[in-house]
């Protein structure tokens, strides 16, 4: 569980920001957009593929 101290006197405007950070870091933020509609293993299959192909042609 990702946790930020708040110190006497800090703005909470730096705390969000490190919090916001830290949880990019650990990847929760993606991993929760990930999951947050369900697709179908074909789709995700299709969408996987798709993305290969876009980054092969580069």
């Amino acid at each position: 569980m990702t946790s930020v101290r708040v110190r006497t006197g800090e703005p909470i405007d730096k705390s969000l920001r490190i919090l916001k950070k830290k949880l990019d870091k650990e990847g929760v933020m993606k991993s929760v957009k990930a999951h947050r509609f369900y697709l179908k293993p074909s789709i995700k299959k299709r969408a996987k593929s798709k993305a290969a192909l876009k980054y092969r042609r580069k």
